[in-house]
C-alpha cells in the first residue's frame, strides 16, 4: 500500500467550485482509494491506493470524478509521502539562519517546467519576494504574505504554462505529519 497527498487547485475559495469535505472524502473512496482523510477545507487529501498506480493516472481520475459529480473542472496535484518529505528537507530557504517559516511556501506545479520557460522566469525579480524552482516545485519566501505578493498561481501558471496550486509551510508539513502518521496506523 502507497500514501500520497493530493491538493486540489481553488475549491472553496471565495463560493466558488464548493466541496464539503466529507463529500470529497466519500468521492475518493468510491474511486477505489483507502484510509482517506482530508485536512482543512481547501481541498488537501491524504489517501492510500493498494496499487502501485502512477500519481497522474490518480490525479486523472479524481480530476474526471469531480467533473462529473459537480460539472466543474479541479486541478488536482499529488505528491507520494516519500517525495513530500523530500521537498520539504530540501527547502532552500531554511538554510538562511534569520528566515521567518511563516513567509514560506510551496507551489507544486503538474511536471517539471521546460527549459526555456524556466530561464525566463528566473529573470523575474519581485524583491523582497524570492522564488526558487526545484524540479516540480517553486520554493516561495513571501515578505509581506502570500496575500500580497505577485508570485500567485496565476503568475507561475501563466509562466510555465503548466497547472500550479500553493500551500504555506505550516500546511505542507502538517500533510506529511497527518500521512506519517497514516503509515504508522497501518503498521501497527
Amino acid at each position: 500500500m502507497k500514501t500520497y497527498i493530493s491538493m486540489l487547485r481553488g475549491i472553496n475559495v471565495g463560493g466558488q467550485k464548493k466541496i464539503l469535505m466529507t463529500d470529497l472524502k466519500i468521492l475518493y473512496e468510491e474511486i477505489g482509494l483507502r484510509k482517506v482523510r482530508t485536512y482543512i477545507q481547501s481541498g488537501n487529501v491524504i489517501f492510500c491506493s493498494d496499487n502501485e498506480i502512477p500519481s497522474l493516472v490518480i490525479a486523472k481520475k479524481i480530476q474526471d470524478t469531480i467533473t462529473k459529480k459537480y460539472n466543474f473542472n479541479v486541478a488536482v496535484i499529488i505528491r507520494s509521502i516519500d517525495k513530500m518529505q523530500e521537498i520539504i528537507s530540501s527547502n532552500p530557504f531554511l538554510k538562511e539562519k534569520s528566515i521567518n517559516t511563516e513567509k514560506l511556501y510551496i507551489t507544486f506545479i503538474a511536471d517539471s517546467p521546460n527549459k526555456l520557460n524556466s530561464e525566463i522566469l528566473s529573470k523575474v525579480e519581485f524583491s523582497p519576494d524570492r522564488f526558487i524552482i526545484n524540479g516540480k516545485e517553486i520554493y516561495l519566501h513571501c515578505a509581506n504574505g502570500y496575500g500580497k505578493t505577485k508570485l500567485s498561481n496565476i503568475f507561475f501558471e501563466k509562466k510555465l504554462k503548466m497547472i500550479a496550486t500553493t500551500r504555506n509551510w505550516k500546511t505542507v508539513n502538517t500533510l506529511l505529519k497527518l500521512a506519517s502518521e497514516q503509515i504508522k496506523t497501518e503498521i501497527s
